[in-house]
């Protein structure tokens, strides 16, 4: 499945995540990431190096893509919250990548396992649209646990090859009080540069020769997760969050398992 059989199943899986990711403001990697494992055979670090890659297509083309919603001039206005949470982020993706080059595969994949739960718990629980405009905190206390939460999703988002947005968004609408909207794509400001960092480090480590090896594979996926990006940037403000994002937090969950059974 990981070549020439899996080709028209990498456009078709790279267009319906990257919907996902468009509509919402993600990567789209959780949802990626038990795929590149389960369906197309990829060993557990070599499915992070391409999740990343991926991710760093689907979170680029998506900020253009819900511009007509969330104009970038709202996102330029809110440049000391990005920079806050970058703060943290581009270490943690740094740390957390070298970690992940040195996991042996089946600590690796428990690790996700336990990740994407997390992930759906706060998922589930954290987009409460009551929240935006109610910053959990202000003044320096803000702009601490936005440098501590930071570095947690940058550590996150790098040993899962994930954009984070899914730790970023809850972060933003409860920490910040922003919006889910305009959390959205705030979230994808600041996953692009820390997602960057981590693929840099990626990059030091011979796992990194996975891309190389399959171009054609990665081309496909890549333009697959355009045309959904673009789908997806349509689509804001169309599908409800409240429905949407419980069942976001259900594939997280049977992903999450489907990893952990991995042998």
């Amino acid at each position: 499945m990981r070549q020439d059989h899996g080709k028209p199943l990498a456009f078709a899986s790279g267009a319906g995540i990257g919907a996902l990711g468009g509509l919402i403001g993600l990567g789209g990697a959780e949802f990626r990431l038990p795929l590149l494992i389960g369906l197309f055979r990829f060993g557990a670090l070599e499915a992070v190096i391409l999740n990343k890659a991926t991710s760093l297509v689907v979170v680029a083309s998506a900020l253009p893509f819900r511009a007509a919603t969330v104009p970038f001039a709202a996102i330029a206005d809110n440049w000391a919250v990005i920079a806050n949470l970058l703060a943290g982020s581009l270490a943690g993706a740094w740390l957390g990548a070298g970690w992940a080059t040195r996991l042996r595969s089946e600590t690796l994949y428990k690790v996700i396992a336990v990740l994407l739960l997390v992930i759906a718990t706060i998922l589930l629980l954290g987009h409460d649209p009551a929240s935006a405009g109610h910053p959990f905190a202000s003044g320096g206390l803000q702009v601490a646990l936005g440098i501590v939460a930071g570095f947690v999703i940058g550590i996150v988002a790098a040993l899962l090859g994930v954009a984070g947005g899914e730790l970023l968004i809850p972060t933003l609408i409860l920490l910040f009080g922003a919006d889910v909207k305009l959390a959205g794509s705030l979230s994808l400001a600041v996953s692009l540069p820390t997602m960057l960092v981590g693929f840099a480090r990626y990059s030091r480590d011979q796992s990194f020769a996975v891309l190389g090896r399959n171009r054609g594979f990665v081309l496909l996926l890549a333009a697959g997760s355009v045309v959904g990006t673009f789908i997806g940037g349509m689509l804001l403000g169309v599908v409800p969050s409240g429905l949407l994002l419980p069942l976001l937090a259900a594939i997280l969950v049977l992903s999450a398992v489907k990893v952990w059974q991995h042998e």
